[in-house]
């Protein structure tokens, strides 16, 4: 503690007040502390929250309060909101938009510093804002804390990628095109295309266009100069007076015109310009262009008018109601009606509706209603859904348990009302069942795995031994009637209570009962009369008394019992008898009494040394030394209580229902009990093989309870929802007939007698259809009159005459509903087709031209094939006399067809489609619920090919026209899926060890293989079978030796006179079963241990008389650390002068010998072992606890020390569960809207996943089938003809080209075959017009669309989005007019569906000092740009100085070296000086004058060997110099060989000599 003082008044330096939060500041860097927990007694803005302050020196040590200015003291207390649970209700956070993404440098220095090299972009941070705010309205909260009780505050920034710039990419040029001209200087022209924009930054597209000038040869005589180019048409007028006179004439005629008020059409005149103009672009006289005649310059033409729409409409209210926080929003629209429709070239309609999304704010809106999932009660636990094939087969189901699986089903449900009030004025109508669509979270699961608990049958120990005759009930023994007993109890605990286990006492009636008796616990040592050291005496009992269950009490309860007398014995004297103490009596032979039976047990003793003779007691006969005594003497009449099943649970009318306090015990999980009853059972007196007896043949104090009291659970009746709203018809019309249904959904199943459910959970009607079907069409008016180009213009045109000629009429298009009433035109200009064109060219007959009328219809067919059908027109007016208009070759007055031959044949076409089942394949196991693995995944269905209908021309027409629905059905079938089958388990081995902790094993073997998705095997062998190994554990003592007494000495080396010496004992030893009553039965001896074989005979000395007799050895002591040994008792005294052998045997110990150590061992666990009942769920494993002796021998577990292991541990077997599939989708619309290759999809998806052995999921998660053939119509367009001008070489022209409508299968593979147009529809074919005059630059057609593109880095797509792009490029004819091209152009849309290319740079080889180094993108194709500049490889190598020596040439590092087999010589200063050839071996001289010769590889010594292009193989010298120019290592090396080879050589001849 420290302990405050006081400072001066005037000495205060450098103190401040501190509070939590700027502490903290200093000392954890700016981490602030928050104020206390808000604390209140009420919910809401009333609460309080206070923090620490003090005042502390700058220094940080704390002083007194008193030091600190207290007018600068912070407050420690401030309101606050006091936040409580439910207020996660009404707030939550409101997350922004992200904002745009900025980079790390320029938030740190406010530049943006763009990386040297970008390879995968720059790292950029974004923001957003975020608050707290009311659900309801969106309101701000009134703290920030409010969210942040209940859930952290979402994070304000988040890392973002900015791309690295990306380069304009464009393909390679084209090949030239021909010279633009003929003779003298032209142009040609090669373009290239823009593959992808520039994005991010990125360099600018390059030049699209090259041009390069083309000389074809001289022009023979002069060159043309000049053309007649004839303008475009100008603007459409119509003179003052004439346009009065028409507009007044149809203000009056507009009334009485259907269509009128939305066309102001008025009929004009345009005119263009001719001009002649030279090959530079300039205009010249009209003379000096030779033209016999001069195009029309005017023509009939329709005043031009926009498009007038009116005004706004107010948006309409927003189509969604309430307010949702974070959650879709509405729209809101508002419309504009047509004034006046488009005439002409003018400005088309804009959109008549425009949309805007909405979200309603303000007081009083409400919170938008939510649909959550809702599920039904989970099914009970059914095993059956587990079993396989070949276990459902085997018939016998009931009494299932274990693991098994429970279904439930979902619906989606409007979400209950946070107001009390109003949930439960809503509980009905939240229950009811909508469209699952409009709950969007994740459904729950509809099946889960679940638990039947086996039951547990009574493990009972065995029989006690029969108690002694007692009192029924010693309380009352006057009724004389006495019972042996015996007992067994349970061991375990059995399900339903020991209730339902066997009879547990058995009774024996007897006479001369008694409760209390005494008990011989052990006699005395024997005590010979009148103090002497031998002969006759007596041995005292010593007794306890104990009641009938053998327990000790106090001795006075025994006074009525006959105490035990003391016994007569016999201390032998050194001359008498000597005979054994007595063998254990023998098992009784029989274990009750009858008339023919009755119960013997025996018991023996053998002579250990006999008598002197004289004076000495003899021996006994042999009948003296066994003894017989009766046992079993009770009769073998047992009689026990037997009891019947409880009853059912009924109501316990001597028990009030307030009296009913148990609750929470049903039948299933949620039903409480109701009220207490009572249940009732039978129980009888039986005897044993007899059956059912009086009961007073029984002792009533241990007879059963027959009545007991039980809990009665509640009725339960079923619950079902209301019906949902009945399904949407379709929006089609016609005379179809539809339906529509509605369901309801048991959520509840009947229980306990309650109300069951109903039949009816579906409900169908036909839909209503539509008298009429909403539709819309145009209708078109008849033409009006003809109308010319004023005389007052053409007038003065050659040949024109003012009452005929060419001109133009229009006609009145109005909208129409498919009902016959007329509609507004913006109905028809949305949802009908195009509209019908108001105006066509027309021609006002001269008088000496031939006037017809229009062509009638044509007749209609009598007969197919056969018959002919006609039309005809007729001469109007003058014509009719004039000769010229009767010639019916020029003007035909009648026409006749033959009527078409309608004949159709049907084909089949395409694939067969997927097998597919019917419907309604599911099968209901409970009324509304639904089972793991019910539908029907197998059998017989269908599998569909689509009809192709012909005429007899071999066209496509629909189906109909055969009299086809479409499809050709064939039966199929869908193999259903066999599980893998297995034997029976085997019987379970015997253990393998007689003794201790062995396995034992059972077996299956595999019958069939698992085929079309069954279940599999598990894990077999190699002789394909499966083992089950449990741990097994074997009494060491459930087989035992059992010895007879030892036979009469046979003495081998006989005394007569003494009858002693040595001799010869045996006896018989057998094997036998041990029991709780002792060793019974005989086995053979091979269970039991051979090492603890008793001996079956002895080799001894028989004592003669005045010997000393003692007993046989006891067995030896358990070994101290040296010493074992094993003591006999003294039973006969020796004679005068005779001692007695020692009575105490020692020996050393040795280990393994007799001297053993003792230690546990325990098994590993067992395989989960599971009822008989069950397939999988909870089970137990075992494990088995040896006791094995340091020789490795199991032994008995009592010579290990009690120690507690875990021997059963619970455990679990994985539920063999199928692989569930959801419902299959609706199938799709057509993938084609003609042709053959359309196919209708449906899919399904994966509700539960196989778990264990369980089936795994079909393969086919989606199934196709054909659509039905529509015939494929299209316009097709032939070539586009020479523009041509009329009566001019250049300017406004026309291309004409041929449009017919073709049908085809849309293969692609044909090329169709012609129609009538109107099988076409609305398709329009399109025109184009243009005409160049000679020297003219223009823009090409834009490109097609190139593929779609991503941003991609290293393969990944950066999430930008897909872009495509089109361009066009300049194309020139004349030198002199390039600065007068128009712009090249591109554009670029965003698309859907793209892929990501990269691009590298490419390299070829080496051709002298260059090579090619293009990009290449990796799809093949070889581009410009895209490829990095930073890392484009050297394209150039060229060597300064050249290489001109002979046999040189220039290498990659741009240095000169040498051919093959010619080495460098290269000058002082580094240059090359000449080649010469390698030589073999080369020692260089003292006198050498090269010693200033250096190699290329002094200059580069890192350069590759060098070998030139071309050269297959390659042939080896050897080179004395290094790369350095010095000699190599091994020329020295060799040289001094051959140095030593010469002085050897010396030496031999020297000593030959």
């Amino acid at each position: 503690m420290q302990i405050p003082y006081k400072l001066p008044s005037d000495f205060r330096p450098s103190l401040e007040w501190q509070h939590l939060d700027r502490m903290l500041e200093g000392l954890l860097h700016s981490t602030h502390s928050p104020w206390g927990r808000c604390m209140g007694s009420e919910c809401g803005p009333g609460g309080s929250q206070s923090r620490a302050v003090w005042c502390a020196h700058s220094e940080g040590w704390t002083t007194l309060h008193t030091n600190c200015d207290q007018a600068e003291r912070p407050e420690n207390q401030q309101s606050c909101f006091h936040v409580c649970d439910w207020h996660k209700d009404l707030y939550d956070w409101q997350l922004g938009a992200w904002n745009q993404c900025v980079p790390v440098s320029m938030r740190s220095t406010g530049v943006i510093q763009r990386p040297a090299v970008c390879l995968h972009g720059e790292e950029g941070i974004q923001t957003r804002e975020v608050g707290c705010v009311q659900k309801a309205d969106g309101v701000p909260a009134e703290d920030v804390a409010i969210c942040e009780y209940f859930e952290p505050k979402p994070r304000l920034e988040q890392a973002c990628l900015i791309p690295c710039p990306r380069d304009c990419v464009v393909s390679q040029f084209t090949s030239w095109t021909s010279c633009s001209k003929m003779c003298g200087t032209g142009l040609q022209n090669r373009v290239r295309f823009v593959l992808a924009p520039p994005m991010f930054g990125g360099s600018a597209c390059p030049n699209l266009t090259e041009f390069q000038i083309c000389q074809p040869g001289p022009c023979v005589g002069p060159e043309s100069l000049y053309s007649l180019r004839v303008g475009s048409w100008g603007p459409c007028s119509v003179p003052l007076p004439r346009t009065e006179l028409i507009k007044n004439k149809r203000n009056r005629n507009r009334q009485n015109r259907q269509g009128g008020k939305f066309w102001d059409l008025q009929v004009g005149y345009q005119t263009r310009e001719v001009t002649c103009v030279h090959r530079s672009g300039n205009a010249d006289a009209l003379s000096l262009c030779s033209q016999e005649s001069l195009p029309v310059t005017y023509q009939a033409c329709v005043l031009t008018k926009d498009c007038e729409v009116s005004d706004w409409t107010d948006w309409s209210p927003c189509s969604k109601d309430c307010y949702e926080l974070n959650g879709p929003t509405g729209e809101h629209t508002r419309t504009r009606r047509v004034h006046l429709l488009p005439v002409g070239d003018g400005v088309e309609c804009p959109e008549l509706e425009e949309k805007e999304p909405c979200t309603p704010q303000g007081e009083g809106v409400p919170p938008c209603i939510v649909y959550n999932w809702k599920t039904t009660e989970w099914t009970e636990c059914r095993v059956d859904m587990l079993l396989s094939q070949q276990d459902r087969r085997r018939g016998n189901l009931t009494g299932l348990c274990g693991g098994g699986v429970q279904n439930r089903e979902v619906y989606c449900v409007q979400a209950t009302s946070v107001d009390p009030a109003s949930s439960a004025l809503k509980s009905k109508e939240a229950s009811r069942p909508v469209d699952d669509d409009l709950c969007l979270s994740p459904p729950p699961n509809t099946t889960q795995l679940c638990h039947i608990p086996c039951p547990v049958e009574c493990d009972l120990s065995s029989w006690s031994a029969w108690g002694p005759c007692t009192f029924e009930n010693c309380l009352d023994t006057a009724a004389k009637k006495g019972f042996k007993l015996r007992k067994r109890r349970v061991i375990n605990e059995p399900t339903g209570g020991t209730g339902s286990c066997p009879h547990l006492v058995e009774a024996i009636p007897c006479d001369e009962p008694s409760c209390y008796d005494w008990l011989l616990v052990k006699l005395e040592e024997c005590i010979p009369d009148n103090e002497r050291e031998c002969g006759p005496g007596t041995q005292i009992p010593q007794v306890q008394c104990v009641n009938s269950d053998g327990e000790y009490v106090d001795r006075q309860l025994c006074r009525d019992a006959i105490l035990p007398m003391p016994v007569i014995c016999e201390v032998p004297c050194p001359k008498d008898c000597v005979l054994s103490p007595w063998a254990t009596w023998s098992l009784c032979s029989h274990t009750c009494s009858g008339k023919n039976t009755e119960g013997r047990q025996m018991r023996a003793r053998s002579v250990l040394a006999y008598s002197a003779g004289e004076g000495g007691v003899q021996c006994p006969n042999s009948i003296a030394l066994q003894e017989v005594r009766s046992c079993n003497d009770h009769p073998c009449t047992v009689y026990h209580w037997q009891t019947g099943p409880w009853g059912q649970c009924i109501e316990d009318t001597s028990v009030p229902p307030a009296n009913s306090t148990a609750a929470g015990v049903g039948v299933r999980g949620g039903d409480s009990s109701c009220s207490v009853g009572m249940q009732t059972r039978k129980v009888i007196c039986v005897r044993v093989n007899v059956g059912q007896v009086p009961p007073k043949k029984c002792p009533e104090s241990i007879r059963p309870e027959t009545v007991r009291p039980c809990l009665l659970p509640c009725k339960r009746d079923c619950s079902v929802t209301p019906y949902s709203d009945w399904s949407a018809c379709p929006a089609t019309c016609g005379n179809t007939k539809r339906k529509q249904n509605r369901k309801r959904i048991i959520i509840q199943l009947p229980a306990n007698g309650g109300q069951d459910c109903p039949e009816v959970l579906t409900q169908e009607r036909d839909c209503e259809v539509p008298s009429v079907c909403l539709g819309y069409r145009w209708k078109t008016h008849k033409w009006r009159r003809c109308q010319l180009v004023p005389w007052s213009v053409r007038q003065d045109s050659p040949g024109a005459v003012e009452t005929c000629g060419p001109g133009l009429q229009a006609r009145a298009v109005s909208c129409w509903k498919q009902d016959g009433g007329q509609a507004d035109m913006g109905a028809c200009l949305k949802f009908a087709s195009s509209m019908p064109s108001l105006t066509q060219p027309c021609q006002l007959p001269c008088q000496d031209d031939c006037q017809l009328t229009a062509w009638s219809k044509f007749s209609s067919c009598t007969q197919d094939c056969v018959g002919v059908k006609t039309r005809k027109r007729m001469l109007v007016g003058k014509s009719k006399k004039r000769d010229q208009c009767k010639n019916n070759q020029v003007y035909p007055l009648s026409e006749i067809q033959y009527c078409p031959c309608n004949k159709y044949n049907a084909q089949p076409v395409g694939n067969w489609s997927d097998c597919i089942l019917p419907e309604g394949g599911r099968v209901e196991g409970q009324p509304g619920m639904k089972v793991q693995g019910d539908i029907k995944e197998c059998g017989q269905g269908y599998r569909y090919q689509a009809m192709v209908c012909y005429d007899q021309d071999n066209r496509l027409v629909e189906t109909s026209r055969c009299n086809s629905h479409g499809y050709i059905e064939e039966a199929c079938i869908i193999p259903c899926p066999s599980d893998c089958k297995l034997s029976e388990w085997s019987n379970w081995s015997r253990c393998s060890k007689s003794c201790g902790s062995g396995v034992k094993v059972r077996s299956k073997w595999l019958r069939e293989k698992p085929y079309n998705g069954g279940r599999p095997c598990p894990k077999l062998d190699h002789v394909n079978q499966v083992y089950e190994v449990v741990p097994c554990l074997s009494d060491c003592g459930q087989y035992v030796w059992v010895a007879e007494p030892w036979s009469v000495w046979k003495v081998s080396n006989v005394d007569l006179k003494e009858n002693c010496g040595e001799g010869v004992q045996t006896r018989k030893v057998r094997c036998m079963q041990n029991t709780m009553d002792g060793p019974s039965d005989s086995v053979e001896d091979y269970l039991c241990d051979p090492e603890e074989m008793p001996l079956g005979a002895r080799d001894s000395q028989l004592p003669c008389p005045e010997d000393c007799v003692l007993s046989d050895w006891g067995v030896w002591s358990r070994c101290s650390l040296v010493w074992t040994d094993r003591t006999a008792c003294l039973i006969r005294q020796p004679g005068e002068g005779k001692l007695c052998p020692n009575t105490t045997e020692t020996e050393p110990c040795s280990l393994n010998s007799n001297c053993y150590h003792y230690s546990y061992n325990i098994t590993d666990w067992s395989t989960c072992q599971l009822s008989e009942r069950a397939v999988c769920g909870s089970g137990i494993k075992t494990r088995m606890l040896d006791c094995v002796r340091s020789d490795g021998k199991s032994v008995d577990l009592k010579f290990c020390e009690e120690v507690k292991w875990q021997m059963n541990a619970s455990c679990v077997v994985e539920c063999p569960v199928n692989c569930q599939l959801s419902d299959w989708s609706p199938w799709s619309e057509c993938t084609q809207t003609c042709g053959l290759a359309g196919k209708l999809w449906r899919r399904r998806t994966m509700l539960q996943v196989p778990q264990g052995d369980g089936r795994t999921c079909p393969r086919q998660r989606e199934q196709w089938k054909p659509c039905p053939v529509r015939p494929c119509y299209q316009w097709r367009y032939s070539p586009w003809s020479e523009c041509k001008s009329e009566g001019a070489r250049c300017g406004e022209g026309l291309r004409f080209r041929n449009v017919s409508c073709f049908v085809s299968d849309g293969s692609g593979q044909e090329e169709g075959s012609l129609v009538d147009d109107e099988m076409c529809g609305n398709l329009e074919p399109s025109l184009c017009t243009v005409c160049l005059c000679t020297g003219d630059c223009y823009l090409t057609d834009w490109t097609v669309w190139s593929p779609c593109q991503l941003s991609c880095v290293s393969g990944d797509d950066l999430g930008f989005g897909s872009v495509q792009v089109r361009s066009r490029a300049v194309l020139a004819q004349e030198p002199e007019n390039l600065l007068q091209c128009p712009e090249q152009e591109w554009e670029a849309r965003p698309c859907t569906e793209g892929q990501c290319y990269e691009y590298k740079w490419m390299t070829g080889a080496w051709r002298s000092s260059s090579r090619l180094v293009w990009c290449q993108r990796s799809d093949g194709l070889n581009v410009t740009g895209g490829c990095p500049m930073t890392a484009q490889p050297v394209a150039d190598r060229s060597c300064d100085p050249a290489c001109n020596k002979p046999r040189s040439f220039c290498t990659e590092a741009g240095v000169c070296g040498c051919e093959e087999r010619y080495t460098e010589v290269m000058t002082s200063d580094g240059l090359l000086d000449q080649c010469t050839v390698i030589p073999v071996l080369e020692i260089p001289t003292a006198g050498d004058n090269r010693a200033d010769v250096k190699t290329i590889r002094a200059v580069s010594p890192t350069q590759p060997s060098n070998s030139l292009p071309g050269r297959a193989g390659r042939t080896w010298f050897l080179q004395p110099f290094g790369p350095d120019g010095k000699l190599k290592t091994w020329v020295y090396g060799v040289a001094a060989g051959a140095f030593v080879l010469l002085i050897f050589i010396v030496s031999m001849t020297f000593l030959a000599w």
